[in-house]
C-alpha cells in the first residue's frame, strides 16, 4: 500500500498484513493493519511506527514522501510490539529526532531496547508540541489497553491519532470506514468493531467513559479519529464513540448464546431441544461449539447477547477442558452486565454445571441455578425438561434486560 493523504500533508504510512489470523491468541479471521502517520511542516514528525515485520514497508513509504533523517519527532502513543518494535530502524536514520511519549512509556521502551542514547521526552495530559502550523497535544490514555497508552490531537485539523482506541482488526484496501463499507458492508464493518471491543477492550469499559467524557470536556473538536489498527473514521467519527460509549455501558442484544462442548453428544443432545425453548419464548438464540469455533468468536458472542448458556460435560468431576479454557478468557475480560446459567451431562458423577455456575459468580454475574443436569443421554422426558429450562431461562433474560 502507497501513503495515503488524510488532510493536507498528513499521510498515512503504514502496513496491511493481509496473511496474519492469530493476534496474540486473538483470532483475526479478516487480517489487520499497522496504521502509522506522518506529518509534514516546518518540523517533519512520525506518529507511532509498525510491527518490525512490516518495517521495510513504512520506511519505503516514508522516502517516497520525505527523507527520513529529516523526521525531527517521534510520537509514540503505545508502546506494544506491533507498534513500536520498528522504532529503532527509524531512530537509524533519524538519530537526532526526539521521542514524545509518557512516563510508563519510556520505562517500558527501555526494557525494549537497550543501551540506546535517543532523546526521550516525557509527556502527559495537556502538553503540546508545536511543529510549525500545527500543534498537537497530548492526552493520557492509561489502560486504553496498556498502562503506557496516550493519544495525540491536531488541533488545526481536527484530528485524533488514538492508538488502539476505536480500532479493528481489519485488513483492507481501504482506509476509511466509508470506502470500506461500500466495498463490504455496514454490518461487516459493525461485527469487526464489535470483534475487537468484545476481545481487547471489555474489561476497560469505565476508563473509556471516562476518557470520552475527558476529551468532551477539553472541548475538543474532532473531524476523523485515526486508530493504530483498521479503518480511519472521517465521515461520521461522532459515530463510532457514541458506538463505544453504548458498548462500554454494557449494550447487549435481547438474545441468548449457547456456549458448549461435549464428549460423547450428550450434551450435545442438551443443546438442541434448550435452543427450542429459547426461541420459542422469542428470542434469537446462537449456537457455539467450543473446540470447533475459534476463542475471539466465542467471546464476541458472549459479548452481543443479554444472556449465555454454559455447556460442559463433566470429566474428572469438573468441567470439560476447553469450557474452562472458555471461562477462563472470559474471567480476564471482567464482563458486566450478563445472565449465566449452565447445563449439562455426567456420567458416575456431577460437578462441572455447579463449577460452571460458580465461576459466572466470581465474575460477578447474574446467575439462574441449579442450572439443569443430566445422567447420561437425555430422554424425551430429559429432552422435555430441557426445553422447559431453555424457555425460563429466556424469560429470565428478558426481565433482566429491562433492569440494565
Amino acid at each position: 500500500m502507497k501513503p495515503v493523504e488524510l488532510a493536507s500533508d498528513i499521510y498515512w504510512v503504514g502496513a496491511v498484513d493481509w496473511a496474519v489470523r492469530d493476534f496474540h491468541g486473538y483470532e483475526v479471521p479478516r487480517g489487520t493493519s499497522y496504521n502509522n502517520y506522518l506529518i509534514m511542516d516546518d518540523e517533519v514528525t512520525l506518529i507511532d511506527t509498525v510491527k518490525y515485520d512490516f518495517a521495510d514497508i513504512t520506511l519505503k513509504n516514508i522516502q517516497s514522501v520525505v527523507e527520513p533523517s529529516r523526521i525531527k519527532h517521534v510520537i509514540i502513543n503505545h508502546i506494544e510490539n506491533d507498534h513500536a518494535t520498528s522504532l529503532d530502524r527509524i531512530m537509524e536514520l533519524a538519530p537526532q529526532a526526539t521521542i514524545y511519549l509518557t512516563e510508563k512509556g519510556r520505562k517500558g521502551l527501555e526494557r525494549f531496547y537497550y543501551n540506546t542514547n535517543w532523546n526521550m521526552k516525557v509527556v502527559k495530559t495537556g502538553d503540546t508540541l508545536k511543529i510549525g502550523k500545527r500543534t498537537l497535544r497530548f492526552i493520557e490514555s492509561a489502560m486504553l489497553h496498556w498502562p503506557d497508552s496516550m493519544m495525540t490531537y491536531a488541533e488545526e485539523d481536527k484530528i485524533l491519532f488514538s492508538q488502539d482506541a476505536f480500532g479493528q482488526h481489519i485488513a483492507s484496501a481501504s482506509r476509511f470506514e466509508d470506502e470500506y463499507i461500500a466495498s463490504a458492508s455496514q454490518p461487516e464493518l459493525d461485527d469487526a468493531v464489535i470483534d475487537y471491543y468484545a476481545n481487547i477492550l471489555m474489561p476497560f469499559g469505565a476508563l473509556i467513559k471516562s476518557k470520552i467524557a475527558e476529551i468532551q470536556k477539553l472541548g475538543l473538536e474532532i473531524a476523523m479519529i485515526a486508530p493504530d489498527h483498521g479503518v480511519i473514521w472521517r465521515k461520521n467519527p461522532q459515530q463510532v464513540l457514541g458506538r463505544y460509549l453504548e458498548m462500554a455501558n454494557g449494550k447487549a442484544n435481547l438474545s441468548v448464546a449457547i456456549a458448549y462442548d461435549t464428549m460423547w453428544q450428550s450434551t450435545e443432545k442438551m443443546s438442541v431441544p434448550i435452543a427450542e425453548g429459547i426461541k420459542a419464548e422469542g428470542l434469537d438464540v446462537k449456537v457455539v461449539k467450543l473446540r470447533a469455533t475459534p476463542m475471539s468468536v466465542a467471546i464476541k458472542e458472549f459479548w452481543k447477547s443479554r444472556g449465555t448458556l454454559i455447556g460442559s460435560p463433566t470429566l474428572n468431576n469438573i468441567l470439560y477442558p476447553s469450557v474452562a479454557e472458555f471461562l477462563t478468557h472470559l474471567r480476564g475480560l471482567r464482563p458486566k452486565n450478563r445472565i449465566v446459567s449452565a447445563f449439562g451431562s455426567y456420567g458416575w458423577g456431577g460437578g462441572a454445571v455447579k463449577e460452571a455456575i460458580e465461576e459466572a459468580k466470581k465474575m460477578g454475574l447474574e446467575t439462574v441455578e441449579p442450572g439443569i443436569q443430566l445422567l447420561y443421554r437425555p430422554s424425551i422426558a430429559d429432552e422435555q425438561a430441557c426445553f422447559e429450562f431453555g424457555q425460563n431461562f429466556a424469560r429470565r433474560v428478558k426481565a433482566y434486560h429491562e433492569t440494565i
